[in-house]
């Protein structure tokens, strides 16, 4: 019985999940009309199941063990199945409210706000990393003010390098190589590794730097291909571009592919990602009634969870992702795939960078700083941002996590009666 519940449970997290944080992948890119609505729906079901299926493994043991200390909590299993139902129903109730609103806001920073309600309650504030809920804080300041800083920066030198030129078309034909370049030794690099990891590759009889080398010299030899291929497909559309009437619609469908492709890797990259979120504490549960054994930072998910959390995922983002969707690529300010595809460019290097120092962030936090960031760069005037927008966003963030902790502490209490 419990068991089902569990399921139900993570298939309704998963769903909230995917209505929400999928917009971090496609709003810009349906915003800026670079792919219809029901196009970024297919593209981002796909690329979110993939992710969560190659290496959604790796996030969900650090999500539990990294805000709770197991080895403090001298409780009952039982009391941890509370804590862990608890935890996948506050979650998700306040993932769909945030979808209904409109408002993007943290899958992590909610889950990581109802671990540290169930954590207090069950055994006091000693079981709490807090040197990690610190570092979330912190984090939704710099976050948003360091990729808006980014994006600016990089749609300025777009502006500067290829927009304002009086020969566009010519400057766009000498920018195509370094902006593939970017896209993807940029995005490649979140990805690849992550696959390498997990593949045979990983198990050859080499010395690692030999290993590495090799690899990379693949790797640049792949990325220049595929820079190749794009550059020789847009130089046809920046040929056709002979009148002026047609000259900016061209540029900005050369950086239509750009963005649909950027779109594509964020998308693979929140579903290796959040999976997590939604089936980890499914996850405990299953460890628990099969073997009595609570969680250790090396516990990994059954493919079934992890396959149970992708379908949740997509099937969230086909039914009510339009909803977030709107909000970030329409609400904020208006986009076309030039400013779009600089913002999740921005959003990428932000969240990539924060990965590799071991920085817990969040790619909707990071999302909006960007897509703020190119807004002022195109208006100059911060009153044609709408702010009312960003303020109630801003606001859910800032009560996130209170909110979550407390609401899972209720629900602790409440089921941990009904389980004991």
């Amino acid at each position: 019985m419990l068991l089902a519940v569990a399921i139900l449970l993570a298939l309704y997290l998963a769903f909230n999940l995917g209505a929400n944080d999928v917009a971090n992948a496609m709003g810009t890119s349906v915003g800026s009309k670079a792919v219809t609505l029901g196009q970024a729906i297919a593209i981002a079901g796909v690329l979110e199941f993939s992710g969560a299926m190659l290496l959604g493994q790796n996030v969900s043991a650090r999500l539990i063990t990294g805000i709770i200390v197991p080895e403090r909590w001298q409780a009952s299993p039982e009391q941890w199945l509370g804590a862990m139902v608890a935890v996948l129903l506050t979650a998700g109730l306040w993932l769909n409210i945030a979808t209904v609103k409109g408002l993007p806001v943290s899958a992590s920073h909610t889950v990581v706000g109802a671990l540290t309600g169930v954590g207090l309650v069950a055994a006091g504030p000693g079981v709490i990393r807090w040197s990690t809920l610190g570092l979330i804080s912190t984090a939704w300041v710099v976050t948003p003010l360091v990729s808006g800083v980014i994006a600016a920066g990089f749609y300025g030198l777009v502006q500067r390098g290829i927009l304002f030129q009086s020969d566009s078309r010519q400057a766009l034909g000498e920018w195509i190589p370094w902006l593939s370049v970017a896209l993807f030794g940029l995005l490649g690099s979140a990805v690849f590794p992550a696959l390498i990891e997990r593949s045979p590759l990983s198990r050859l009889p080499l010395p690692q730097h030999d290993l590495w080398l090799l690899l990379g010299a693949l790797g640049v030899l792949g990325l220049s291909s595929l820079a190749l291929v794009t550059l020789r497909e847009s130089a046809g559309t920046v040929d056709a571009m002979a009148e002026p009437g047609i000259l900016v619609a061209g540029i900005e469908k050369v950086f239509g592919r750009f963005q649909v492709t950027s779109a594509s890797f964020v998308a693979f990259a929140h579903g290796a990602n959040d999976v997590g979120n939604a089936v980890a504490p499914m996850g405990v549960i299953v460890l628990i009634l099969q073997t009595g054994q609570l969680p250790t930072e090396h516990f990994a998910l059954p493919l079934w969870i992890l396959a149970l959390g992708g379908f949740g995922i997509v099937a969230g983002l086909a039914l009510l992702g339009h909803r977030v969707i709107q909000t970030i690529g329409e609400d904020l300010i208006e986009l076309e795939p030039s400013s779009g595809f600089c913002a999740e460019l921005a959003t990428a290097a932000t969240v990539l960078t924060a990965s590799v120092l071991g920085l817990p962030v969040s790619t909707s936090h990071a999302l909006v700083g960007a897509v703020v960031g190119v807004g002022w760069v195109k208006t100059r005037d911060i009153r044609q941002i709408r702010l009312e927008t960003v303020g109630r966003i801003a606001l859910t963030w800032g009560v996130t996590v209170p909110a979550a902790a407390a609401i899972a502490a209720l629900f602790f209490q409440l089921f941990s009666n009904l389980l004991l």
